[in-house]
């Protein structure tokens, strides 16, 4: 679980709450520095006009803990700790304590309550994330009990955890027979975390991100691998786990941050009663030290695994030269360093992006890239991946010498004004999870001693930028002199594949296995086995539950939140226009079907999405055209859209989706924009589109650890129904293998013909439908706008009723069962296994809904991720008429798939609860009721035709669904021994596929069967 990056961003005003956004501010501006409240001090209060909020920053009188509150008419409230963790070795101390202290703690005995009260809750967000220097525990829920209820949990999780061996065994690492009740079967290495970090650094990408931190900051904490590495985790033991536990996760090593519009003080009044008030100060020594700065540059060189999947075998090192800079906690240099890393590195308009990635030299940037305010000193980086060895040197001159020409001729002031305005439009721009945004960027500085009162205040920051500009107009140059040119701190390192690494990971492994079973005596190997089984009994023991808090069906509102939406017609196209609180920022939507494209041509359309908006266009290059684009808008981008009929298995639409959003005086400039590139994209500038489809096909590449249950769920799927097989082809491992061949090709000609057909038969306004989401007073420009930019595009040559939603039956389609095997160098598994059910009007997709949430918590999270050590597993149903079955990350293979056998078995006996069933109930309705931002609303109308009064029909089913409807469905759909289905797994070679005849094997997106029938 790693930290993952939040763009700060807001959410409306909204006049129609109980309370007014006003009174929310005024409430938490009452507060005066020094008034004592709970075993508080308030130290200091400020109002952030631009964010609409107002924050107070605390302290514990007792212990010191520091507490941020940031009031706001946001009904999504947040909680968040965080502890300062600095582990000194590579034993992943702080990452198997984040998965230990949420397995258990004294007012809640029972085995994992963080998993069960995913199922118990309507949190919005509910997670736990380690990162190379603090670990956090946030959730978020509209919920006042429900937020009640985990903050009691998320307390006594982090303060009071039980911290059993049993538990760290199961997610830190363990010694266990392979079959766990024969003792005459290997010994072997098992564990949550051990698995996920095998998984997780098969990435060469995450690999060189490591080496780089590890090398620029190799003095102190950072030195080392904060997730574990799998090398090393096995010399972790409980009590250095407990011990890590007494110093970091201690009130005076803590940081709590609340969020949103509930009354501060029953949140301080709570954590003083059910934590603070039974600890005392200590000195936790947690600090992080600054590096001492080196008198030379260093160089150093690091190996991985050889990708399968690059489209030139002989074009797989990277490169990077990195620098250490200063000290996060300055709240003006750090935002000074990241406009300049945004300069120096974003877009195709930035000059290394013109120097490294326009010359074709490689496939895209280096993993890590740009400015990194994730230690406590920062870093910027810059480099290449994909070059040929002999390139190294290129490289190299190229970044010195970019350096140096920014140094002599500075910024366009188009490129800051483009900047400049990104920060604006970010303000106002709304999103669902703001408050969750804040803690994450306000987090890295905080933990070492930054003040987040400082850092809210963005606009205090903008103003001095502006300032030290025009008193210096070399500000920014005099800046990249300093940080990089006479900056001796400077690290550069090079990776290169090496085809024996895998191998040579796995005998490291083996011998590791071998010492650790070597230094056993015979009793202690009877002890392992012994362990292994009463660990076995622990997992599958029944547990009361009773303790753990939970909602009831009663707290779900059994309404719907409805959407008005206006429909017109406008130039012949449909135009839905939605009238939302959305700050002066109008968005914009367009749905091009693809109902009338060759099927020959439908393989190119991803690659035609990801390209079509940065060539250039017109009389405008592609650095032009990027500019141009980030001074007036948000961004123009263009995805591939997939959606199954609500009522027929057989019927869905494809199209590509064009979305984009600006401020409300940009308008006409964001569609002209779209003008430019409808009728006028620059296909035949051949060095362009080559740099982009290099970079796709790296990117695609590289998500496969990352993502690798996805493309097995989508490959299962895809001969199931119509709709999968498009999806498999839009966004699966086929599309990963058509980009590797599009990589490899000399003669780009065939495929710009392709995506100039495309072009042609896409932009007609018989394939269009629009949306527009946009305040009350920005509605009649917006459609005036809209309606001048439809009346550049093409009309259809007769007359085509106009319609929302344009279907592609497909009568004659017949599911068959597949399964595939994709041999990939990983050491863990991805699975997918998929079966055909219902479209989402249909009664039965309810009770599948339920049923699938049922069987993930109560079955399938025991046995794949408890027992079997996979980072995760599960099963879901969705409105794809689809039920899937997956895991990630895994060890096991056949184990797995029987998992996914005997939980259907288990399911179609109906021996679970009504408090189980409705705990699956309420895990539905956390996804359907997860809050909506103006920006998004009215869009799944707009993007499926489910209308508001389907949603309420299915809402009513949900909240039906019986014991009986739930063992109904598990024996109609996934229990016939003759039912279609499809399975897919990426991963190692595997007895599985060499001894079954009916497995198909894809290497390079080549398939063939195993064995001849």
């Amino acid at each position: 679980m790693f930290p993952q990056r939040y763009q700060l961003q807001c959410r409306p005003i909204c006049s129609r709450r109980a309370r007014s956004s006003s009174a929310i501010l005024q409430e938490a501006e009452k507060y005066q520095p020094g008034q004592h409240i709970h075993g508080f001090t308030v130290d200091k209060v400020e109002k952030v006009s631009e964010l609409h909020l107002s924050a107070i920053k605390l302290t514990h009188d007792a212990t010191g803990a520091q507490y941020l509150h940031v009031a706001r008419d946001d009904s999504n409230n947040v909680f968040s700790v965080g502890f300062r963790t600095t582990p000194m070795d590579d034993t992943g101390v702080p990452h198997i304590l984040e998965h230990t202290v949420l397995c258990g703690s004294d007012k809640y005995p029972v085995r994992d309550p963080f998993f069960k009260m995913l199922t118990r809750s309507l949190s919005t967000f509910l997670n736990a994330m380690t990162a190379c220097d603090y670990t956090v525990y946030p959730f978020s829920s509209q919920n006042a009990k429900d937020f009640e209820n985990l903050l009691s949990v998320y307390l006594d999780a982090v303060f009071f955890p039980r911290l059993k061996e049993f538990d760290f065994s199961q997610e830190g690492w363990r010694l266990e027979h392979e079959d766990v009740n024969n003792a005459n079967s290997p010994i072997i290495f098992k564990g949550v975390v051990f698995n996920e970090m095998k998984g997780a650094l098969t990435s060469p990408d995450q690999m060189f991100a490591i080496h780089v931190q590890n090398k620029i900051l190799p003095s102190h904490t950072y030195a080392t691998n904060y997730g574990g590495d799998p090398l090393k985790i096995p010399n972790l033991t409980v009590e250095q786990l407990r011990e890590f536990h007494s110093t970091h996760y201690h009130p005076s090593n803590a940081r709590f941050y609340t969020y949103g519009d509930m009354p501060m003080e029953r949140h301080l009044e709570f954590i003083q009663n059910h934590a603070l008030s039974k600890f005392t100060k200590i000195q936790p020594d947690t600090d992080v030290p600054k590096e001492e700065r080196w008198t030379e540059p260093r160089e150093d060189h690091v190996y991985c695994a050889v990708d399968p999947m690059a489209a030139d075998p002989n074009k797989q090192t990277t490169l990077s030269i990195s620098y250490l800079l200063e000290d996060i906690s300055d709240t003006f240099e750090s935002f000074t360093a990241s406009i300049l890393g945004s300069l120096l590195t974003a877009g195709p308009t930035s000059p290394f992006y013109q120097a490294l990635l326009d010359a074709n030299i490689g496939s895209d940037y280096a993993p890590v890239v740009g400015y990194d305010s994730s230690t406590k000193e920062a870093t910027f980086s810059i480099g290449l991946k994909g070059i040929s060895e002999n390139d190294v040197e290129t490289v190299k001159n190229i970044i010195e010498d970019t350096f140096d020409k920014v140094i002599q001729e500075g910024f366009p002031e188009e490129r800051i004004e483009a900047v400049l305005h990104k920060i604006e439009l970010s303000l106002k721009h709304q999103t669902t999870q703001f408050g969750l945004g804040v803690i994450s960027s306000l987090m890295p500085s905080w933990n070492h001693g930054g003040d987040p009162m400082v850092n809210l205040q963005i606009n205090k920051c903008v103003d001095q930028f502006k300032k030290s500009m025009a008193e210096n107009p070399r500000f920014l140059q005099d800046k990249i002199e300093a940080y990089f040119k006479c900056n001796t701190h400077k690290l550069t390192l090079t990776m290169s594949p090496d085809s024996e690494y895998e191998a040579k990971k796995s005998a490291e492994e083996q011998v590791l296995l071998q010492e650790k079973l070597n230094s056993l005596s015979e009793d202690q190997k009877t002890e392992v086995f012994n362990h292994g089984i009463e660990l076995a009994k622990i997992q599958n023991s029944k547990e009361d539950l009773s303790c753990l808090p939970t909602l009831k069906i009663s707290d779900i509102n059994p309404e719907l939140k409805r959407t008005q939406v206006k429909k017109a017609i406008i130039e012949s196209v449909p135009v839905q226009l939605c009238e939302q609180p959305t700050n002066g920022v109008t968005y914009f939507r367009a749905v091009a079907n693809l109902k009338k494209l060759p099927e020959e041509l439908m393989a190119y359309v991803p690659l035609f999405c990801s390209v079509i908006t940065n060539l250039g266009a017109g009389v405008m290059s592609h650095h032009e055209l990027a500019q141009r684009e980030e001074l007036k808008t948000g961004g123009l981008n263009v995805s591939t859209h997939t959606v199954l009929h609500h009522s027929n298995m057989n019927s869905h639409e494809q199209g590509v989706l064009i979305s984009s959003y600006c401020l409300d005086h940009n308008m006409e400039d964001m569609f002209d924009l779209w003008t430019e590139i409808f009728h006028r994209a620059n296909f035949d500038d051949k060095n362009t589109l080559t740099t982009l489809i290099q970079m796709e096909a790296a990117d695609m590449a590289n998500s496969l650890p990352h993502h690798g249950h996805h493309y097995a769920m989508l490959c299962a799927g895809s001969s199931l129904t119509p709709l999968g097989k498009v999806k498999e082809l839009f966004g699966g491992m086929t599309q990963v293998a058509i980009m590797k061949k599009i990589a490899e090709m000399k003669d780009l000609e065939p495929v710009i013909n392709n995506l100039k057909m495309i072009a042609h038969i896409l932009f007609n306004r018989k394939n269009f439908r629009c949306a527009l989401n946009t305040t009350a007073e920005g509605l009649d420009p917006a459609v005036s706008s809209l309606e001048k930019f439809l009346q550049t595009v093409a009309a259809p040559s007769k007359a085509d009723p106009a319609s929302h939603v344009k279907m592609i039956e497909v009568s004659d389609f017949k599911p068959s069962s597949r399964r595939i095997h994709f041999p990939l160098p990983f050491p863990v598994n991805y699975m997918g296994q998929c079966l055909p059910t219902v479209p989402y009007s249909h009664r039965d997709c309810a009770s599948l809904r339920v049923l699938s949430k049922l069987m993930t918590s109560k079955f399938l999270h025991r046995e794949i991720r408890e027992k079997g050590g996979a980072y995760g597993g599960g099963a879901s149903m969705g409105t794809s008429g689809i039920f899937t079955f997956y895991s990630y990350r895994d060890p096991n293979n056949i184990e797995t798939l029987q998992a996914f056998k005997s939980s259907a078995e288990w399911a179609s006996q109906g021996k679970y609860t009504q408090q189980e069933i409705d705990e699956a109930k309420l895990s539905v309705f956390q996804t359907i009721d997860y809050p909506i931002a103006p920006p998004s609303r009215g869009m799944t109308l707009f993007l499926t035709g489910i209308t508001d009064d389907m949603k309420q029909t299915h809402r009513e089913q949900l909240f039906a669904v019986t014991r009986d409807d739930l063992v109904n469905v598990a024996q109609k759909y996934l229990l016939s021994d003759h039912q279609t289905n499809g399975i897919a797994f990426l991963g190692p070679e595997t007895p599985l596929t060499r001894e079954n005849d009916d497995w198909m094997k894809v290497v390079d997106g080549q398939p063939s069967y195993i064995h001849k029938h």
